[in-house]
């Protein structure tokens, strides 16, 4: 596609071609055709292509590329490709484009107005932006609409434009001249462009540049002007509606600070309540748009002004009752979600003592809110009463149904809070009551008439259950009674008084005689067919056997009967929620009873283990394998008896016989990595239950997580060894000396393989393996300083970690960021580990750690601040910004030497001389201060990579200098 020069290779006529075969079926052309665009949009030539298409082509897809590819490049290469002396000319250019673009199309247009904006930022000799813009566009009617979108443009790209080749000094000055000085000119434009014309007055962009300016013009000068009226009158059009509307929500949001905007307010709230008869207007008239646009008015309003409305209720209350409207309004459930916020906002002034006056005033608009919310609740009517399928198929708007109904229940809390819990019950109750008696005798074995207004109240009762205190016994004693009657035959009644009775298990634990009719009913359920029902009585089950387990305590051995027989029909996630319900039954028996009962429980596991372990051929039925071990963890979690050190842990004694059999299925299915991981977390939580009991096992266990390991390359085998670390360590009690060494000594063999395989396979192949070592690295630095610091292995680890600082993936980078900032600890005076546990060795390790920084320092400060300008993941620069104030703090002279370096390693053109010169000086002067001076240096480094990195993106062809080593070892 290229030929000879760059001029000719990027020629328009090459570029529309490239952009024709992008259309075309032909995959490898495409992607030759991709990599060309991809060429020319970093080429010098692509500033002149770009405009020739603007100014000759005819096709909206190549005016709209070369739009968008004119704005990269004046974002990306403006400072390295355009001369200063060039600037003047290249603004005409884009004015000259604008003026021809006004008409439209309009994606093209808004491109070049953030060409233009992009460039005023950049081009600090432009002083007269602003007339120099309206001029030359000129006054007829389509350079207004282009006038408009430059304008809302401008405070967006000035205020939220990431990549600006400029100091934040310069950024703020430039954002001072073009916003603040301008503030007051662009209001009487818009004010001069509202009065023009009716047309211009309902204009939806006047209205989105009303929105964008009040980041910068202050809120009540835009409401004491005529634009105002102007906002209003565009609410009750139906034309500019939706922006006006958005408008008035933004400038509801700008008097947040309500104490500064008191006259504003004053002025705004008369207004707002003027458009409440828009409300029903709207609803009948089936504008389901303009009603969400007024809605979310009503809802900004209110949650800016909560605190006003707590204040002063009967004042604010005409807009509550606004929002309560909009509330009752919504057949189609369309609004409602836009004033949850509002509600919970006005919760929690009205919960503070302080406001209890507004709150017994506003107790009534709760009480309304939770009728509204109960008929919101129900499920859409139908005439057939059996029709549980409501949505007609429709599973997507079902379960948005759902999730809705979630957060509905979310705003129900927030009324019990304000009305209590015994009113809002009473509400059930009474809904409940209703349905009886209208209803409750026309129910039969197969039918259930109106069950959505049945349903409703017992979904709300389930969402109130975190409010109800477990001693309460003022209305759910008279409900519980009338839940076990609920008729079974209509499934979403059942998976209701399921959910419900699961929800309150707590209060049950306190009113035991109530616990067994609901048990019952649990248990009866699972014999239905419905996968839902399933689920659900699932879920409840594990809470009753958590909340009442000293209550289910006697009916152990029927509960293993009815385990057994129910589990192979349940799907995977209920068999983990029933296991480990029974397994907590299980954890409260006797000591002497627990061997017995485990064998009871488990060797029909390990019976049904070893069968599907035979069956395993294909992916499905490993995975199902897999799984099943995760059932015999919830075991090794939950059954863990306290027994004296002095005596054999009957569970442990269980589990040695297990062993040998999950050590024999990982050895036949080591290349499976699910049941790695799977057969590790088993063993892992054995660990972690039983501590210093599971020594016995701890000799095959060792073997097995470094043959695991050596096999496989899974950092499971690692995630299970710092168990085995942390519990075996030399401070824990009841570890004998030779065991500590031993597993000191395992955790090298390990720590080895691992080096040799990052020596071997590129970091970005080892993300969950790098994880994995380096939390293994920081419990082996906590525990084992003493022996990891002065071994051989120190500094091929450290070297490692700088390595893996080259990740984009958050986890990784993050663990080798603790380690490391954990390891330079031990160079000053605050080891990790207290210093009375190191003794006379903490001054060894000192002078060894130190001695590895000055050999080493250079590569980590160059890989930390290469991955903080360009790589890391933003959870990781706090992490990364703590590493170069530990160093400062160690080697402050060094590690400033070494940040040169590494700024001067930068790609050319990306940092000035003056900027680089700045910010050394800036370290030099905190170096030679205080301690706390020296502390300001982190925010130095913070600043100037952050500014970096908003700036530039990567090198699209790499890192050059600052691109990471690989990792090599020899041990």
């Amino acid at each position: 596609m290229a030929s000879n020069g760059v001029e000719d290779a990027f020629a328009v006529g090459s570029v529309l071609q490239a952009m024709l075969t992008m259309r075309s079926g032909d995959n490898d052309k495409k992607k030759q055709a991709a990599d060309y665009l991809a060429k020319f949009q970093k080429s010098k030539a692509a500033w002149t292509t770009t405009i020739s298409i603007l100014q000759s082509s005819t096709e909206a897809e190549a005016q709209l590329f070369a739009a968008t590819t004119l704005k990269g490049k004046i974002t990306y290469d403006l400072a390295t490709q355009v001369s200063e002396g060039d600037l003047p000319a290249l603004r005409s250019q884009i004015l000259l484009l604008l003026k021809k673009y006004a008409p439209g199309p309009k994606p093209v247009r808004v491109q070049l107005c953030v060409c233009l904006a992009i460039l005023a930022i950049q081009m600090q000799t432009w002083k007269d932006v602003l007339p120099t813009v309206v001029s030359t566009l000129g006054n007829d009617v389509t350079s207004h609409a282009c006038i408009l979108d430059f304008l809302r443009v401008l405070p967006e790209e000035v205020t939220e434009g990431r990549k600006i080749t400029l100091s934040e000094e310069e950024l703020s000055q430039r954002t001072s001249e073009l916003l603040g000085d301008n503030a007051e000119q662009v209001v009487q434009l818009l004010i001069n462009y509202a009065q023009s014309s009716p047309a211009a007055a309902t204009n939806p962009q006047l209205f989105d540049c009303i929105s964008s300016w009040l980041r910068e013009v202050p809120v009540g000068v835009v409401v004491s002007s005529p634009l105002m009226s102007a906002v209003l009158h565009g609410v009750a059009n139906d034309n500019s509606l939706l922006a006006a509307a958005d408008c008035l929500t933004v400038i509801c949001r700008e008097t947040k600070e309500v104490d500064d905007n008191r006259d504003t307010i004053a002025l705004l709230l008369p207004r707002l309540l003027e458009l409440r008869p828009r409300i029903q207007a709207l609803v009948d008239e089936d504008d389901t748009e303009g009603f969400k646009a007024i809605t979310r008015v009503f809802a900004e309003a209110g949650e800016s002004w909560a605190l006003l409305v707590a204040r002063d209720p009967q004042h604010f209350r005409p807009i509550v009752d606004c929002l309560l409207e909009c509330c009752a309004r919504d057949k189609e459930k369309d609004v409602l979600h836009y004033t949850f916020n509002f509600w919970y906002e006005l919760k929690q002034y009205l919960t503070l003592d302080h406001y209890m006056e507004a709150r017994v005033q506003l107790v009534d608009v709760f009480a309304q809110l939770v009728d509204i919310l109960l008929k919101q609740l129900e499920y859409p009517a139908s005439d057939d009463p059996n029709n549980v399928d409501l949505f007609d198929g429709d599973r997507e708007q079902e379960e948005k149904f759902r999730e809705f109904r979630h957060h509905m229940g979310d705003t129900l809390k927030d009324s019990c809070e304000v009305m209590g819990v015994s009113a809002c019950l009473t509400k059930v109750y009474d809904a409940i009551k209703l349905w009886q008696e209208k209803f409750g005798g026309l129910a039969t074995p197969t039918s259930v008439p109106h069950w959505q207004s049945l349903e409703a109240p017992l979904f709300a009762m389930r969402a109130m259950g975190r409010m109800v205190d477990n001693g309460d016994s003022s209305v759910l004693p008279q409900i519980f009674p009338l839940l076990v009657q609920i008729p079974v035959s209509n499934e979403k009644l059942r998976f209701a008084a399921i959910m419900v009775f699961g929800r309150y298990t707590e209060w049950t634990a306190a009113h035991p005689e109530f616990l067994e009719s609901q048990f019952q009913y649990i248990v009866s359920s699972f014999q239905a067919d419905s996968q839902e029902i399933l689920r659900a009585a699932a879920q409840s089950f594990k809470y009753f056997c958590t909340d009442c387990k000293t209550l289910l305590s006697p009916q152990v051995i029927q509960l293993q009967a009815f385990y057994d027989g129910i589990l192979d029909k349940l799907p995977m996630p209920s068999k983990e929620e029933v296991t480990e319900g029974v397994a907590v039954v299980l954890g409260v028996q006797k000591p002497e009873e627990i061997y017995r009962l485990l064998k009871l429980y488990c060797d029909p596991l390990i019976n049904r283990l070893m069968v599907k372990a035979n069956q395993a051929t294909d992916e499905k039925s490993k995975v199902d394998l897999a799984d099943h071990i995760n059932l015999l963890t919830n075991f090794a979690q939950y059954v863990v008896p306290y027994i004296p050190s002095d005596q054999e842990n009957p569970a442990v004694k269980y589990w040695q016989e297990v062993f040998p059999i999950l050590s024999t299925i990982l050895d036949n299915f080591i290349t499976f990595i699910p049941i790695c991981e799977r057969v590790c977390r088993c063993w892992r939580n054995m660990v972690i239950s039983y501590r210093t009991a599971i020594t016995p096992l701890l000799g095959p266990l060792a073997n097995k997580l470094a043959e695991g390991f050596a096999a496989s390359k899974q950092g499971c085998f690692l995630w299970a060894t710092s168990a085995v670390l942390r519990e075996f360590s030399e401070d824990r009690e009841h570890v004998e000396d030779g065991i500590t060494n031993d597993i000191y000594v395992f955790f090298e063999a390990q720590a080895t393989n691992v080096l040799r395989t990052m020596s071997d396979i590129k970091p970005i192949d080892l993300p969950d393996v790098i994880e994995d070592f380096y939390r293994l690295l920081i419990d082996a630095l906590l525990y084992y300083p003493t022996k990891l610091i002065p071994s051989p292995l120190f500094t091929p680890i450290f070297q490692a970690a700088i390595s893996a600082l080259s990740l984009e993936k958050q986890e990784p980078v993050s663990a080798a960021l603790h380690y490391i900032r954990d390891l330079l600890t031990y160079g000053g005076p605050n080891p990790a580990t207290s210093s009375d546990a190191l003794g006379t060795a903490g001054a060894q390790l000192r002078q060894i750690v130190k001695q590895l920084l000055l050999e080493q320092g250079g590569a980590l400060i160059k890989q930390t601040m290469a991955g903080m300008m360009f790589t890391f993941p933003s959870d990781c620069f706090a992490d990364g910004s703590g590493v170069l104030l530990h160093m400062f703090q160690l080697l402050p002279q060094e590690t400033a030497t070494w940040v040169e370096s590494t700024i001067r390693m930068l790609p050319a053109g990306t940092v000035t001389p003056v900027e680089a010169n700045r910010l050394l000086s800036k370290i030099k002067e905190k170096l030679s201060g205080s301690d706390s001076d020296r502390r300001q240096i982190r925010i130095l480094m913070q600043d100037f990579t952050n500014t970096y990195r908003r700036r530039y993106v990567a090198p699209r062809d790499g890192l050059g200098q600052l691109e990471a080593t690989q990792f090599h070892f020899s041990g």
